[in-house]
């Protein structure tokens, strides 16, 4: 039987840390990095390799280089709210490293099964869950990007790449970087505890209600994709439950080791705040049989913790 030979771009990511983690070491990976980020710290069985990926001619050697014999492209720009700032790194990362990367793979001409993480910010929104077959309208500039990577990626499977797509639906957990409201609010429960900031919480909008899901439970739903999802087939990544993010942080404040109050900061209110968003993973459990293990409860408790050690070594 031949090896399988893993590569894994934006592996020192947030969801790629914890995909490693859920691939164990089994196998040989390649994880891809951004060449003027620092060095990830050495992990068994992984080969770490500074790539570029809007670098066409690195991408090209690099993907011959790791002879992979399966890609999970996780490698992006994740932020809507820089994207309406300026949405050209968005484009040129999400758009033209996942075209570089899919013409590598052709070039390549060997077998090779590439799933390409997109994500849900491609749909229309509305007051229903949210099917793989809901029309494709993003509300940012940053779900214009990943339309575009989406779309590229379906494409380099009618052309005969053998392509999977995942559309993630939020995903939170220890390790996420406090860009990201449920990982700032644990941080900021967390500095407050240890005195560093007053005990009053600044947030954006909290009546806005979205689809949460561990991102341990989104490594595994990538896992199974790659291996027996259908070429061409895109598939929801999410739990089907929308969290009130009041809801959230409350559960948060109730986990704190101190009284803590809210206040409405209006820096942190984007400009087109969808009031609902919620997947529907029927495809994706149906199909392949993934079942999210991880609650809510469970994975704030375990965000706040994370983030408590953070601020105590010095984060």
């Amino acid at each position: 039987m031949p090896v399988r030979r893993i590569l894994i771009t934006g592996a020192a990511g947030f969801a790629g840390s914890y995909l490693i983690e859920r691939l164990g070491a089994t196998h040989p990976i390649v994880g891809w990095f951004k060449p003027d980020t620092p060095p990830p710290r050495p992990m068994a069985g992984v080969e770490w390799v500074p790539v570029e990926l809007v670098d066409r001619s690195a991408v090209e050697a690099a993907v011959a280089a790791a002879a992979p014999s399966e890609i999970y492209h996780l490698a992006g720009a994740p932020s809507v709210e820089t994207s309406w700032i300026n949405s050209v790194p968005h484009l040129q990362v999400n758009a033209l490293g996942t075209h570089y990367l899919l013409r590598a793979v052709e070039r390549a001409r060997r077998r090779c099964r590439v799933l390409v993480v997109t994500s849900a910010q491609v749909y229309q929104t509305g007051g229903d869950p949210i099917r793989e077959d809901a029309p494709l309208v993003p509300s940012s500039p940053y779900g214009l990007t990943k339309l575009a990577q989406d779309q590229l990626a379906l494409q380099a499977a009618s052309d005969g790449l053998d392509v999977v797509v995942a559309r993630p639906f939020n995903h939170i957990g220890p390790r996420q970087t406090a860009g990201f409201a449920v990982a700032n609010f644990a941080r900021q429960v967390a500095r407050i505890e240890a005195g560093l900031e007053p005990a009053v919480m600044r947030v954006g909008n909290l009546e806005t209600r979205r689809d949460m899901t561990d991102v341990r439970d989104v490594a595994d739903a990538y896992v199974r994709i790659m291996e027996a999802g259908l070429s061409g087939r895109p598939y929801n990544v999410c739990s089907g439950r929308a969290h009130r993010m009041r809801d959230l942080l409350e559960r948060l404040r109730e986990l704190a080791a101190v009284d803590i109050t809210i206040e409405t900061d209006p820096a942190r209110l984007r400009p087109n705040d969808v009031p609902v968003v919620e997947g529907d993973a029927t495809r994706l459990r149906s199909e392949l049989g993934w079942v999210p293990h991880i609650d809510i409860d469970r994975t704030l408790r375990e965000t706040l913790d994370w983030w408590r050690a953070e601020v105590q070594a010095g984060g």
